[in-house]
């Protein structure tokens, strides 16, 4: 079984932000293997769709409590760390770039951080998705992750993880 997590924040108020890419890359492999809608599962604390052999996931804690979802997938399913993939934003690389990484430092990301604790290892597999604007140099990062993307931006993103998932969708 393969567990692929993206991260981002529940509620409206941050449907549309940089933070929330790790939700815009599952939605996207949602649609592209044709599976059903998200579902709430309480007991995890994620929104959660299954398909053969795979579930994607969107924790419905905040980032920063990513780890406790993640964790309770984990044990529940049985998940071996080579299956899990989390895809998230990352401040540290350019807006329409991306990085496939393995067993890599959470690099101040806290999303990343509190599953890199939860479950006692970082040696998962990442989709670390570009965000980095000029706009970031104005405002701290807190601010500059959960404002919406302007227009031109959310097209960049889109355009990214389109591709991004022809690299990793061979590899599921």
């Amino acid at each position: 079984m393969i567990l692929i997590v993206g991260l981002g924040n529940p509620g409206k108020e941050y449907a549309e932000t940089r933070h929330n890419v790790g939700f815009f890359v599952v939605e996207k492999l949602r649609e592209n293997l044709k599976l059903g809608e998200f579902n709430l599962e309480k007991k995890f604390q994620v929104e959660i769709v299954k398909g053969k052999n795979l579930i994607l996931a969107k924790p419905q804690t905040f980032m920063n409590e990513s780890g406790k979802a993640v964790s309770l997938l984990v044990n529940f399913y049985k998940i071996n760390l080579e299956n899990l993939w989390v895809a998230h934003d990352d401040i540290d690389i350019a807006l329409g770039e991306y990085k496939i990484q393995k067993d890599k430092s959470s690099a101040g990301h806290k999303g990343v951080q509190s599953i890199i604790e939860a479950l006692g290892t970082q040696k998962f597999d990442r989709l670390r998705i570009g965000i980095k604007t000029e706009a970031l140099e104005k405002i701290p990062a807190e601010a500059f992750v959960l404002q919406k993307f302007p227009t031109a931006e959310k097209e960049i993103i889109d355009e990214t993880i389109k591709k991004a998932l022809v690299e990793i969708l061979p590899k599921l």
